[in-house]
């Protein structure tokens, strides 16, 4: 990128800083001038002698090492530049920058466990191995609490060990358990009931009885359904009645079918290996067994419990080839502006969400063109990359960009819904990314006019079932978004199975087109959608490739899901009555059946090619309603390569003289690609991207119980 240069002059501690160019060092000071040969050693400093230069046009260097933050640091209004001199924060060429939201724990630090009585809670293979160290002694005494219900939504500290979350002690170490007969299933408060009830339930086997010492004992679990987890705390374990009580019902409640599964977590009994750590919260005592030497090794907690970096209301930022790393919060938040960037980035090993991009509070559609690419991002507790803008009641876009990213190992704490990517407002765009290994679903869009097109999906799903690799539901005025070559395979099989791209519970006027699905259950779901097209998509080896239901009766009537939505949005009124018109009169047109749907000029080899639902038995069969044209169901198409995963069809292909207006699929672009702003090229592992899922779904009970 040809780099923009103006002249900035200033009076800075007595000497005149001139020219395009902020350095930062590490070892540098606050009260040099900021060049290169004497940089400053704060970001904060280098922000206040940019915002002075008035002007922008200027980047900010920061040279090789560790800059710890102990708060946000924030950029706003007066911080931003213009189009013709933007304003740049950014890695000095070939060193790697790391901002840490976290304090680094000295090898030296740590000491044998020599208390007996913590010596006799740990479990006897670990007690020589397991180290301690004084985080309060170390000044880090803000560790964050448990919640009763825990969902990745507060901040915790965690313990990284050479770029890699470690795991909080759990059991068992790489299953599930299966909860036995539920006492009480659980109520939230109610008008009825406004104290609630907690869930109570019998578990199998005597291992409990190693936890009577423990606090803060969490049982993370699949309560209800297989699509929703919790994290509970919980109140009591009685040993003689064998029974577990949280401290708070289940959001959905407990279901008693014998299948609900789940693993303890944050136990010092269950230290049993290397890679697992337990702090106790009273003394401020960090336990670890290091899967490694600790000599010469990176180990750090994150204490930042906001966000590591901040931009609202400035424009024409850009944060290029930084690593943001070891903290409990968000990486990255915008707040409206416009061309905003964060390029070719790492961030890893966070707590929360890496990039936010939102509209500021009360102002709809105000931020404008704002994205990500080019980034690394992985091991994050929550989403990936989060983009919400745009208005919806005036259709106004947002055009906020998430692309050329490789996001995977995301979910890590909030283990269902939260995507890689989430598109939130209207009119924003998901391209060109790869996303893989996540308990859930990979793209999770609601609103208006989105596109998701060319992105590489796999191993998804690896922990739930009956949700989708791509996902919305629910809401009849979320319409007018595109899903387009999107190439989806190698999906989780838990359960009965999950779903390439599924619109749920009822849904309208969605475009499904030329996607290539391989393997795995329900290819495309259309769950009570309406006005919606499935069209030019590859299907193979699916199980089965279109699924239409007519669910969306469970969710039609006076005081249901769908009218309360469509009554939110001026569904009769232009732009929405013109641009939408099928939404103007749904009410009086059998909102619960699945109308205008149309299937056409897809193919589909090997597995199912379509399965229809109908719940509604008085009413007249799928196929009457639904349009199906010109689908290649039987036969070689003719692949160019299908053993090695490449689907496009030869030039020769019957399919192009049989299905009539077939367009090819430029599936050779669906994915990465090589750019200037790519964080990492090759990108390591992409090659070995297509084997086949390792699905994390063994459950175990102790030996003689069913």
């Amino acid at each position: 990128m040809k780099r923009l240069t103006i002249i900035v002059s200033l009076i800075f501690s007595g000497a005149l800083l001139s020219g395009a160019d902020v350095y930062v060092a590490p070892k540098g000071s606050d009260t040099n001038p900021g060049t290169e040969a004497k940089p400053f050693a704060t970001l904060q400093r280098a922000r206040d002698v940019v915002r002075k230069a008035g002007d922008g046009g200027v980047t900010v260097w920061l040279r090789a090492g560790d800059y710890p933050f102990g708060k946000t640091f924030e950029l706003t209004k007066e911080d931003g530049g213009s189009e013709k001199a933007p304003v740049t924060y950014r890695a000095y060429p070939d060193e790697t920058v790391r901002l840490v939201g976290g304090c680094e724990v000295p090898a030296g630090a740590f000491k044998p466990v020599s208390d007996p009585q913590i010596l006799a809670r740990l479990d006897a293979a670990a007690r020589g191995s397991v180290l301690q160290a004084d985080l309060k002694g170390m000044g880090i005494t803000d560790y964050g609490k448990f919640p009763d219900v825990y969902r990745g939504n507060v901040p915790l500290l965690e313990l990284f060990f050479n770029d890699q979350p470690m795991q909080l002690a759990r059991w068992p170490n790489d299953a599930w358990m299966t909860a036995g007969h539920v006492v009480k299933p659980g109520e939230k408060p109610t008008p009825k009931n406004p104290k609630g009830s907690p869930s109570v339930f019998q578990y199998y086997g005597d291992r409990p009885l190693r936890w009577k010492h423990s606090d803060d004992l969490m049982l993370h679990g699949y309560w209800h359904k297989d699509w929703y987890y919790e994290c509970l705390k919980v109140k009591a374990i009685d040993t003689t009645a064998t029974t577990v009580t949280f401290v708070a019902a289940s959001n959905y409640g407990m279901h008693d079918d014998g299948k609900r599964r789940y693993y303890a977590l944050n136990l010092l009994e269950e230290l049993d290996r290397p890679g697992e750590w337990y702090l106790d919260r009273k003394t401020g005592i960090l336990y670890f067994w290091p899967p490694a030497p600790l000599e010469g090794a990176r180990t750090w907690v994150s204490t930042l419990a906001t966000p590591m970096v901040s931009i609202k209301d400035a424009s024409y930022v850009t944060l290029r080839g930084l690593t943001l790393e070891v903290s409990q919060g968000d990486g990255i938040v915008i707040e409206g502006g416009r061309e905003n960037r964060v390029a070719g980035c790492t961030l890893r090993n966070l707590g929360g969400d890496a990039v936010v991009v939102r509209d500021s509070p009360g102002k709809p559609g105000e931020g404008r063109h704002n994205g990500v690419t080019g980034c690394d991002i992985y091991e994050v507790g929550r989403s990936g990359v989060k983009l919400i803008g745009g208005d919806r009641r005036t259709l106004t876009r947002a055009d906020h960009f998430a692309s050329n990213n490789h996001i995977h190992h995301f979910g890590r704490l909030l283990r269902t819904y939260a995507g890689a990517i989430e598109l939130e407002g209207v009119g924003n765009v998901a391209a060109h990314n790869l996303l893989h290994n996540a308990p859930h679903s990979a793209i999770l869009f609601k609103g208006n006019d989105h596109l998701i097109e060319f992105n590489e999906i796999h191993h998804i799903l690896l922990e739930t079932h009956d949700a989708g690799s791509i996902y919305m539901g629910r809401n009849f005025t979320c319409t007018g978004n595109r899903i387009q070559y999107n190439f989806i395979h190698h999906r989780g099989a838990y359960g009965i199975g999950s779903s390439g791209v599924y619109l749920d519970d009822g849904n309208a006027g969605n475009t499904i087109f030329g996607n290539v699905f391989y393997k795995g259950t329900w290819a495309t779901v259309l769950g009570g959608s309406r006005n919606t097209t499935v069209e030019n998509n590859i299907f193979v080896d699916c199980d089965p490739a279109v699924d239409i239901d007519d669910r969306a009766f469970g969710h039609v009537g006076s005081n249901k899901t769908l009218n309360v939505t469509l009554a939110q949005m001026p569904t009769k009124s232009p732009p929405w009555s013109t641009r939408y018109p099928y939404l103007v009169n749904i009410l009086g047109d059998e909102p619960s059946e699945p109308k205008y749907n149309v299937v056409a000029r897809n193919v589909s080899v090997g597995g199912k090619w379509l399965l229809l639902k109908r719940d509604q038995k008085e009413k007249p069969p799928l196929w009457k309603l639904v349009t199906f044209k010109d689908n290649w169901t039987e036969g070689d198409p003719g692949f160019v390569d299908a053993t090695n995963l490449n689907f496009q069809l030869r030039d020769d292909s019957p399919v192009y003289r049989k299905v009539p207006g077939f367009k090819k699929i430029p599936f050779g672009e669906i994915g990465l690609y090589r750019d200037e702003l790519r964080a990492t090229w090759p990108v390591p592992g992409f090659d070995a991207s297509r084997k086949e899922p390792m699905v994390a779904d063994m459950i175990i009970a102790p030996p003689g119980i069913p």
